[in-house]
């Protein structure tokens, strides 16, 4: 079983790697303010969510990933909230699109 669950963790912990380091490059890559954020949050939360996970399960412990879950529930919950109003807050105070972005759905409100 302790086989199992090093391996379970091996893998979240590799999965939730990737998922930061797209997020890093996609915040370093892409073109506009809007597009990072939409990187920053999606698969930084994944990403972060996954590591913290595997370090409940690595803990062996059934409180501590309780914890673990409920850190992840909570940073899934904000993480794209807090997203969405400073893209709002952004658009509102007039930062542009990226000149290639096909429209702007919030024109004109």
């Amino acid at each position: 079983m302790e086989h199992v669950i090093a391996a379970a963790t091996a893998l979240t912990m590799l999965a939730g790697a990737f998922f930061a380091l797209s997020a890093a490059i996609g915040v370093v890559r892409l073109p506009d303010l809007y597009s990072r954020m939409h990187a920053a949050s999606k698969a930084g939360s994944v990403g972060s969510g996954l590591l913290l996970l595997a370090a409940g399960l690595y803990s062996g412990e059934l409180a501590i990933f309780a914890r673990a879950a409920a850190g992840v529930v909570f940073l899934l919950l904000t993480a794209p909230v807090a997203a969405h109003l400073l893209a709002k807050a952004a658009h509102e105070t007039g930062h542009k699109l990226w000149e290639l972005s096909v429209r702007d759905d919030m024109e004109g409100r």
